[in-house]
């Protein structure tokens, strides 16, 4: 907090005397918002700063449509859904629409945190086994549940004694051991069955964010998901498919992440993006997989799908259709990796660059012949974006990802002055 003026620097002292403990402010120097528009956030000083960081608002910050859905909607009504409530009908019926057949029922939540919770539970009553296999810097959420098979969370956060990690599908690393991608998360999956195993657990469940973002974002090939679940599959359990960071539309060329891979899965789950700010979430179903569970097991959810966040969710899919966020994704995706490519073509600090979309990594590393991680550089480079007002954080088990992931309305404009000042900041640090 080196540069902050007092009346700033007041409110953070008053928060942290305040809140309770978790709660952190991003960035060296922490910053106030009090507008959002597009891909841009304003300070009190009406400062714009490139959002290239925040999926929630996925259409963008104070989208008019959805501004609109929500203010008609809360100056009419907005309680439970234990009432009969059409527009949750009609919301679940577009939202499931986008989905294969085969996953036809939803149930909603208001975090992803929840739906996941609520897949694992599924899972557990439908399997009638315990053990969850995730990647070894997986992020799911923050219930007692969730958490538990969550890593990313940190060293000091406990992992469950039915969880087992396994690694991420990093092609770099199979080639060094020998192996295809395909033949070595095959060998990874079949290690943590056998793990469970001798621990006394059977398999519940393999839970996999579609682009293992919190492993460093490895979006490609996309041939490797279908022997792991043919391996879970064959010992019992079933895959979810966490989409909270790689769903609705983000991908660009898919929907939903998992559509990608050519594969099925048996759980969903959905989160931050759904409402585009406001709480809610989904956990899709195989039908089959979930009918015993709802009819032994009572589930239901005050806030999750009353009419103001299914107002916002019914137009956050408008905008999605009616702006061709998808193609929006792949455009200004491609444009902005080629732009890295280009400017850090020469540079010794950067290893790679992935992604697909309008999802991107770039990996920092102390030099590319040695690899090491370099997270240090990592957040001096997130922290001299910040301060030439362009937003973005890491990712990956060593923190020395750079983590790109801006509205779905991110424009050409957007992505020729985040290429700018990238560019700048590259001929000082990498």
């Amino acid at each position: 907090m080196d540069n902050l003026e007092p009346r700033l620097r007041s409110i953070v002292e008053r928060r942290m005397s305040i809140l309770g403990p978790g709660y952190s402010l991003i960035y060296r120097n922490p910053v106030e918002f009090v507008e959002g528009r597009g891909a841009h956030l304003f300070d009190r000083e009406g400062n714009d700063f490139l959002d290239a960081y925040n999926n929630v608002a996925c259409v963008g910050h104070s989208h008019p449509h959805v501004v609109e859905a929500i203010t008609s909607q809360i100056k009419k009504l907005n309680t439970n859904n234990r009432y009969v409530q059409e527009s949750l009908v009609d919301y679940a019926e577009r939202l499931v629409a986008t989905f294969p057949e085969e996953l036809s029922r939803v149930t909603f939540g208001c975090s992803g945190s929840e739906a996941n919770d609520l897949a694992i539970r599924v899972a557990k009553f439908y399997t009638r086994n315990q053990g969850i296999i995730v990647t070894r810097n997986a992020y799911h959420g923050i219930t007692s549940e969730v958490a538990s098979f969550s890593p990313g969370l940190g060293p000091t956060s406990p992992i469950g004694p039915n969880v087992v990690l396994i690694e991420a599908p990093d092609p770099r690393v199979a080639a060094a051991e020998g192996l295809s991608i395909d033949e070595y998360m095959r060998k990874e999956i079949k290690r943590g069955i056998s793990e469970l195993a001798r621990h006394g657990f059977g398999l519940a469940a393999f839970v996999a964010d579609s682009l293992f973002t919190s492993d460093g974002i490895f979006a490609d090939p996309t041939s490797y998901l279908k022997p792991m679940i043919e391996e879970v599959h064959a010992a019992g359990g079933l895959y979810i498919a966490d989409e909270v960071q790689s769903g609705f539309g983000r991908c660009g060329d898919a929907m939903w992440g998992f559509q990608r891979h050519g594969i099925i899965p048996d759980i969903v789950t959905l989160g931050k993006p759904m409402g585009n700010g406001l709480p809610l979430s989904g956990t899709v179903f195989r039908p089959e997989v979930a009918y015993e569970f709802g009819q032994n097991c009572r589930y239901f959810n005050t806030f999750a799908a009353s009419q103001l966040p299914i107002a916002a969710g019914a137009a956050v899919l408008d905008v999605i259709s009616s702006e061709n966020l998808l193609e929006n994704a792949i455009v200004q995706g491609n444009a902005l990796r080629k732009g890295l490519h280009e400017i850090v073509k020469n540079s010794p600090h950067v290893s790679d660059i992935r992604g697909v979309g309008l999802y991107t990594g770039v990996e920092i590393v102390a030099d590319r012949d040695s690899g090491s991680p370099d997270k240090l550089r990592t957040e001096k480079f997130i922290d001299e974006l910040r301060e030439r007002r362009i937003l973005i954080r890491s990712c990956g088990g060593d923190g020395n990802v750079l983590k790109i992931r801006p509205p779905l309305v991110f424009n050409s404009s957007d992505v020729t002055r985040f290429l700018e000042t990238f560019s700048d900041i590259a001929k000082e640090l990498l």
